[in-house]
């Protein structure tokens, strides 16, 4: 009985690894089937018996023109034979009639090719004279270079190996692969499957214009379906993924079915994925106080985010960012020991906060409400106890949580505040004063960048939601992002965030609960925090730091000079510093930078810092 049952057990296992590798080999001979079946398609309908009768014809037509240029050409070598004058009414008369009936013969012979391209052979009488051409001349050949007793068996013998290589080809490219899913698929995930069977799409691709791609036998995942996609010819994943509108119109799947396409683990092959189901599927994600922030979508496992983190909210348009963060909001304008403070220069969200945050709406609000924060902050600082990192927030002196949305705006229209800001990421911790900063332009560069430099590094919990290149994914979760699979270019949106508070936080994307503008208003009035601030406070908070001009290089103190000294283009600059305008240029964009000289059109004077 054990016997029986280990050979069964062996029997299973050895079918199983036989029915795997055909899986896997069926996608590689998919295109010559369907190239094949297409081709067989077209032959058959083009055996219509009007183009068979239109082919009788043809060749009745050629072989009596045939005969009548045998005819006259026999005539006209009977002509010369007859006649010694070439210029005789005879031979020229003879001429005359055989390149008329050559002529003839040409046209009916380009009249029988067309015909027989009309009514063109099936595809396996022409395979069976294919292999016949290749047969009958091997066989010559190898009755001249062999012994009698063994000219016929290698031409045969590799004829016949073709043809089952032809027909082992066939089936592997006509054959389903034996797909073992879910049972409990749904019907779109089935259909989906169906659609991604290799026949399937490739009998499909001509119409949408993906020909050349093959894909996969489909599998399942936590998080959906996925398939492999072979990429032949100029195809690249880039490609692939600007053809994402055919993909769908192929597939019929519906337009907010999230779908990724990603590069496979080898060149030449790309992987789709359609977030159909997720470890969050059927979680109760409506937000309601207490609620965590959203729920991991490979575990299932609810995700929270305390107060007391320094935050950046990073996220392009439409990727859900605003909905996402209101549920912290709250969180932070929450209990007797916490307050809220809004820096909006686009005025929505705060407008949403009034009755419950401190907002600041205009440049001069923004300048005002950082310089209290940074007074606060240096009076908290004093009254952290010995041995203590941070303070005890109370009633009296509540967690201040400072949400800074999109910051890019803050950086062009009120960098006076950026001074206190940067301090308040150094040193606000201590001080129970944390900053958020939110941006949809997560960049480091340029003249305006979403994130100042001097603030990045401060904010040491990241949530991202969808951001739009692998660039702003690295800037925003760090150069090893992609490396270690924090791929926030490719989550779907809105809703989906990674959150990377840490090295034991791993990339799993979370469904994020949302909070609506309308539910925010419907919420009750908070305590609102401000301070009263002396002028001297004011000025100190916004004043910048003063720059060493012994750090400067030698051209950026020449032109600082130039400058000082009432020159105020690149032109004058060059002339009384000495230095080339390219050097001048680039020295005029680092003192910038500094705020040291200051740019308008192609005036250039003193900056504040100056």
């Amino acid at each position: 009985m054990d016997k029986t049952q280990g050979w069964a057990s062996a029997a299973a296992a050895a079918k199983s690894h036989v029915t795997n590798t055909l899986d896997a080999l069926t996608p590689a001979f998919v295109p010559f089937a369907a190239r094949w079946d297409a081709e067989a398609d077209r032959r058959a309908k083009l055996r219509t018996s009007e183009h068979l009768k239109a082919l009788m014809d043809a060749q009745r037509n050629n072989t009596s023109a045939r005969v009548t240029a045998a005819r006259a050409k026999s005539q006209r070598q009977a002509a010369r034979k007859a006649s010694r004058n070439p210029l005789g009414t005879v031979r020229r008369s003879a001429a005359v009639a055989d390149r008329a009936a050559h002529g003839n013969k040409r046209t009916t012979k380009a009249a029988l090719k067309a015909a027989r391209r009309d009514y063109p052979a099936t595809l396996g009488s022409l395979a069976v004279r294919v292999h016949a051409a290749h047969l009958v001349p091997a066989s010559v050949a190898s009755w001249a270079l062999s012994t009698p007793q063994d000219w016929t068996l290698w031409p045969a013998s590799l004829s016949a190996g073709l043809v089952v290589l032809n027909g082992a080809a066939l089936w592997l490219g006509r054959r389903q692969p034996s797909v073992v899913l879910d049972g409990d698929l749904s019907a779109e995930e089935r259909q989906l499957v169906e659609r991604l069977d290799p026949a399937h799409w490739v009998a499909h691709t001509d119409d949408r214009g993906l020909s050349g791609t093959v894909t996969a036998p489909a599998s399942v995942t936590p998080a959906g379906i996925e398939a492999a996609v072979r990429l032949d010819g100029t195809w690249t994943v880039a490609k692939l993924r600007a053809a994402e509108e055919s993909v769908r119109a192929l597939l019929g799947i519906r337009t907010e079915l999230p779908m990724l396409i990603t590069a496979g683990g080898r060149g030449g092959w790309a992987v789709m994925k359609f977030r159909t189901r997720s470890a969050a599927d059927g979680a109760d994600l409506a937000w309601k106080p207490g609620a965590a922030f959203g729920v991991d979508t490979i575990t299932g496992d609810d995700l929270g985010i305390p107060l007391g983190q320094r935050m950046l909210i990073a996220g392009r348009s439409g990727s859900g960012k605003s909905w996402s963060a209101r549920p912290l909001l709250f969180d932070a304008s929450e209990g007797p020991a916490n307050v809220l403070v809004i820096i909006d220069l686009k005025k929505v969200e705060a407008r949403n906060w009034e009755h419950r945050a401190r907002v600041a709406s205009t440049p001069d609000d923004v300048i005002a409400v950082v310089a209290e924060l940074v007074a606060e902050m240096l009076e908290r600082l004093d009254l952290v106890p010995r041995g203590e990192d941070t303070i005890t927030p109370t009633a009296e002196r509540p967690r201040i949580t400072v949400f800074v949305d999109e910051g890019a705006e803050v950086v062009t229209a009120a960098k006076a505040a950026l001074v206190g800001l940067e301090s308040i990421a150094r040193m606000g911790r201590a001080a129970c004063i944390d900053l958020w900063w939110a941006t949809q332009k997560p960049t480091m560069s340029g003249s305006s960048p979403g994130i100042p430099a001097q603030i990045a590094p401060q904010l040491s919990t990241v949530v991202s939601l969808a951001v739009s290149t692998p660039t702003e994914a690295r800037t925003v979760l760090g150069e090893d992002a992609q490396a270690k699979g924090w791929d926030a270019d490719e989550l779907p949106a809105p809703g989906y965030a990674l959150v990377r508070s840490g090295p034991k936080s791993k990339p799993n994307p979370i469904r994020t609960r949302a909070l609506s503008p309308k539910q925010v208003v419907a919420l009750p009035e908070r305590p609102i925090w401000s301070r009263e601030i002396s002028p001297a406070e004011l000025a100190s908070a916004t004043a910048p730091a003063p720059v060493d001009d012994s750090a400067l290089t030698a051209n950026q103190r020449a032109v600082l000079e130039a400058v000082r000294g009432g020159a105020a283009t690149n032109a004058a600059i060059a002339t009384a510093s000495g230095l080339n305008p390219g050097s001048v240029a680039r020295a005029v964009t680092a003192l910038e930078k500094l705020d040291l000289v200051a740019k308008s059109g192609t005036a250039i004077t003193l900056g504040g810092a100056a």
